[in-house]
């Protein structure tokens, strides 16, 4: 699939996209409560991008897919599948959400704390934040995917953490993976070459322990080998003439 460089046009049909994403994440905060099941956590979700949006839950269907969200407990790396667990205070949480809304996907996802987590476990979760953030500000017309890998791995590993490499972004427009692969890690210079209009996902996994992954025998939820607390954040970026619009922030929202 060849890099699809997207119009004014179709960025603003994004846009709408995005934003509706990020207002699920907004909208699920306050129920992330001990004692409430991910199952529960998922069903207001679906309800809210359905009843309330008029969105499409991306997930629901994709591969086999049942849930509107992934949603990914400590040491769970990423698509962790709703159920009947129920958080308990000091786990530290990742939803990821995906919507559609006519026919543009807007991707994201966002770590919660439930009560009061532990200050290596809030570390955690703030580098992996500032990883993400440090990516996103390397977009530029001119700049390389590797440069991208190489700030979020440097930053990272800087703090004594590790970045997942089985996993990455992905492009993103009319459909939800499209080129080019988003590693967050690599050499700076190397790689495809940024240009106006493109569109993908920036959502490093950043672990405590060591970078390796495993995937349970449900076939979707990914866990550290090692059992370490795994954090992760998401945005959709587009790359204008001068440098990165983040896509799912709400209007007036910054990183």
């Amino acid at each position: 699939m060849a890099i699809v460089l997207k119009s004014p046009e179709q960025i603003a049909r994004m846009r709408v996209a995005g934003v509706l994403a990020s207002e699920v994440l907004d909208m699920i905060g306050e129920h992330v409560q001990p004692g409430v099941t991910t199952a529960r956590l998922d069903e207001i979700c679906h309800r809210h991008m359905v009843d309330v949006q008029g969105t499409i839950p991306a997930t629901i269907g994709y591969k086999g897919y049942q849930h509107a969200t992934c949603i990914s407990i400590n040491q769970q790396i990423c698509h962790g599948i709703p159920g009947e667990r129920k958080l308990k205070r000091g786990d530290i949480v990742n939803i990821d959400v995906t919507v559609i809304k006519d026919g543009w996907y807007g991707d994201n996802s966002r770590m919660y704390y439930v009560g009061e987590v532990a200050p290596h476990a809030r570390r955690l979760c703030e580098t992996a934040y500032e990883a993400m953030v440090l990516g996103i500000r390397a977009v530029k017309p001119g700049a390389t995917l590797g440069d991208i890998g190489h700030t979020i791995q440097t930053f990272a590993q800087s703090r004594r953490f590790s970045v997942v490499e089985e996993y990455c972004g992905h492009g993103i427009g009319s459909n939800f993976h499209e080129d080019p692969q988003i590693l967050h890690h690599g050499k700076p210079g190397k790689g495809v070459t940024l240009r106006p209009g493109m569109t993908f996902t920036i959502e490093p996994m950043i672990n405590q322990g060591k970078r390796h992954a495993r995937v349970l025998a449900d076939g979707w939820t990914v866990v550290t080998k090692d059992r370490s607390l795994s954090a992760q954040w998401e945005h959709t970026i587009h790359v204008t003439e001068d440098g990165y619009d983040v896509l799912t922030l709400a209007e007036g929202r910054s990183l």
